[in-house]
């Protein structure tokens, strides 16, 4: 029978098909040797997956130095080091709040990324893993926003804190919080209004929140994950660095890896930002947000 990693490793390599096909060209096809062509031809491949020009360089550098000082000349034996160098470039160097009692996880992005489903996702998965979250529906400000969330809490089972359309998304995240410490969650979800990057006004709101949980659970883990839409491939990063500005980002959600061919931006966003990708998403199934794993992604990539 299959494991639920195992589906989940068929799905991303499955969903992440676009990329590996533009990425790998001709790049690892049979016969070929390391050499010049191969080299520029990876180059080319790489950027064209948006692991960005910064990034592609710091790739090909290592890897040409690996590869030298290994006398590799075989094409199979490259792809091999190629899968290990993308791996170690996005590991996170610790496992997402592992040995963690309490925490809260403030949700942020741009409009039109998969945020409240992300959110919705994010509940089913803690559920799953022995948790006890609560949602706090901040997004007041888009239509029915509240209502989406909620469907996706009632599927799951978990207790969502909302107000009416138009509230104070702070006062949502303070009630939120009473009810998660009468209720006993370990888990406090928030989701917040989609935002243009450049509109500053809207971030300061942010830093609102976030200094209320801050101020009220003072004791739970404080994460800022902010979720990005692989197909935008490298405007993901510039939204990335404003948010980080204005919210302190500590990791990424990266939606729609399935049928993009920019998937190389995961890459990006850890070597260029020092962010890890905690969560990865290849679909609209309720199970189809999972801790990202930097080898199986690697793999399917290459």
């Amino acid at each position: 029978m299959m494991t639920e990693k195992q589906n989940f490793f068929n799905k991303l390599r499955q969903g992440l098909s676009k990329t590996r096909n533009s990425f790998l060209a001709n790049v690892f096809s049979a016969g070929r040797k390391v050499d010049a062509a191969f080299y520029e031809e990876l180059e080319e491949a790489l950027i064209v997956a948006d692991v960005g020009m910064k990034t592609t360089e710091a790739i090909l550098d290592r890897l040409k130095k690996t590869l030298e000082s290994l006398k590799i000349r075989e094409i199979d034996d490259a792809r091999e080091k190629l899968i290990s160098i993308l791996t170690d470039i996005m590991r996170p160097g610790d496992e997402f709040l592992a040995g963690v009692e309490s925490a809260a996880l403030l949700i942020v992005g741009v409009n039109g990324v998969g945020k409240t489903t992300s959110i919705g996702k994010l509940a089913h998965y803690f559920v799953e893993t022995g948790r006890k979250p609560l949602i706090a529906a901040a997004d007041t400000f888009r239509a029915a926003a509240a209502e989406q969330l909620a469907i996706w809490a009632q599927r799951s089972g978990v207790p969502i804190v909302k107000h009416m359309e138009g509230a104070d998304p702070a006062a949502v995240v303070f009630d939120a919080i009473a009810s998660f410490k009468a209720k006993g969650g370990n888990i406090l979800l928030c989701d917040t209004a989609g935002r243009l990057h450049n509109k500053k006004n809207l971030m300061d709101e942010l830093g609102k929140i976030k200094r209320i949980i801050e101020r009220e659970l003072p004791d739970a883990r404080f994460e800022v994950l902010l979720v990005l839409d692989a197909t935008t491939g490298q405007n993901a990063i510039a939204q990335a660095k404003v948010f980080s500005e204005y919210s302190g980002l500590t990791g990424i959600i990266l939606t729609k890896l399935d049928g993009t061919a920019k998937g190389g931006v995961a890459v990006a966003v850890r070597e260029e930002l020092g962010l890890p990708v905690r969560f990865a998403g290849v679909g609209e199934g309720i199970d189809d947000l999972q801790p990202f794993d930097p080898e199986a992604f690697a793999k399917a990539l290459v």
